[in-house]
């Protein structure tokens, strides 16, 4: 007979009880150029000063120069670098960099959406239940719009038309008033054009385009239908997955 040996229970391990830090993704470019950044709003590079040439970041970074061309590329549609002839220079007129650096970006957008739930949740629940015939019909005309690969520009356009046309069907003009506000600083925000206009978040912009194309198409339905608790469960989904892809992939 074989022996067994028996099995001290203290030092069992309950596996749910391990708990792993989570990965975070973060391209060679964002990492460079927030790098940069830091030394931007540091005052070690002052307004209208040259910064490094490609090759000497690439040397002094260790990194392929495609990498600190997308990184100089992001600083450039940030307004933080301008191109004088083959050279970049610091720009004369900094915008704001408060929410420059990822970590604040990611609160800003946390508090984002945190607005945003508080708001259209309660708005698209509003609309599937007081929405006319005219409002359902124009909200589902918008939605049929979306498509996936469509360009980035006009996707923001037609978003932001979708939900204010949600809104404007929630029959509540105070409401409509507030998250009129919250849209504004949604869509004027250069922290957030800036990620989404960046070369080197192309792919993942796409992906986040084509995922709310159809999940706005959801949302419509149960509005049209008159759906209260459909429409809600589209609106969380959508909030969730825009939210969380921005963080995982963008910033």
């Amino acid at each position: 007979m074989v022996a067994t040996r028996d099995i001290d229970d203290t030092r069992v391990v309950n596996a749910s009880n391990v708990v792993f830090e989570p990965i975070t993704r973060e391209t060679l470019s964002a990492q460079i150029r927030d790098r940069l950044l830091e030394r931007i709003a540091g005052g070690e590079l002052e307004a209208g000063a040259r910064v490094p040439s490609e090759r000497a970041l690439s040397d002094q970074f260790r990194v392929a120069r495609t990498s600190v061309r997308e990184a100089m590329q992001g600083l450039l549609s940030l307004g933080v670098i301008e191109r004088r002839g083959n050279r970049w220079f610091v720009a004369e007129r900094l915008p704001d960099l408060s929410i420059d650096r990822a970590d604040d970006r990611k609160e800003f957008i946390r508090q984002l959406f945190e607005t945003r739930r508080v708001l259209e949740l309660p708005i698209v629940e509003l609309a599937a239940a007081r929405a006319s015939d005219e409002e359902r019909a124009e909200i589902k005309a918008l939605s049929d719009r979306f498509h996936e690969g469509m360009p980035l520009e006009q996707f923001r356009e037609l978003d932001r038309a979708f939900h204010s046309a949600i809104a404007r069907a929630c029959g509540n003009p105070l409401l409509v008033e507030v998250y009129g506000k919250v849209l504004a600083r949604l869509f004027r925000s250069e922290a957030i054009s800036s990620l989404l206009s960046d070369v080197a978040n192309r792919a993942e912009v796409d992906l986040i385009v084509a995922q709310s194309a159809a999940i706005h198409a959801t949302i419509a339905v149960a509005v049209a239908d008159g759906d209260t608790e459909g429409a809600v469960a589209a609106g969380t989904k959508h909030l969730n997955s825009v939210e969380q892809g921005m963080i995982d992939r963008l910033v």
